[in-house]
């Protein structure tokens, strides 16, 4: 679990260089924000979570990468749930301080990046 990083993964880089790309500049891990939100934008007070589908329990039904681990699920299964859990309290916690949120899925940025692309740009606009 030690090795298991929280930040700079691959589809928040992609997420990243997109944003980044179309022009748009940003904060990253704002520790003072409840979640400790991926992207930031303070002018505008909206947030970009980037979730791992699997850590954060993407419940789409098309999502391939998300599952229930079969070993080990005394572990497993409530340490996922707590996961869901303290995101709904963070997204609740951070709409009560002004902000607008958008969750990007690790699934959507692999599948279709030029349609989280068009995502972010109306969410941004």
């Amino acid at each position: 679990m030690s090795a298991i990083r929280s930040t700079g993964m691959k589809p928040e880089l992609t997420v990243r260089k997109l944003i980044y790309g179309a022009g748009y500049r940003y904060r990253l891990h704002r520790y003072d924000l409840p979640g400790r939100p991926d992207i930031v934008f303070p002018g505008k007070k909206k947030i970009v979570f980037v979730h791992g589908c699997f850590w954060h329990q993407h419940d789409d039904a098309a999502c391939k990468l998300t599952h229930r681990p079969k070993s080990n699920s005394k572990y497993w299964l409530p340490k996922l749930e707590r996961n869901r859990q303290r995101d709904k309290e963070h997204l609740k916690n951070l709409r009560e301080l002004g902000w607008k949120i958008i969750v990007v899925w690790e699934c959507q940025v692999s599948k279709q990046p030029s349609g989280v692309l068009n995502r972010l740009r109306k969410f941004l606009g």
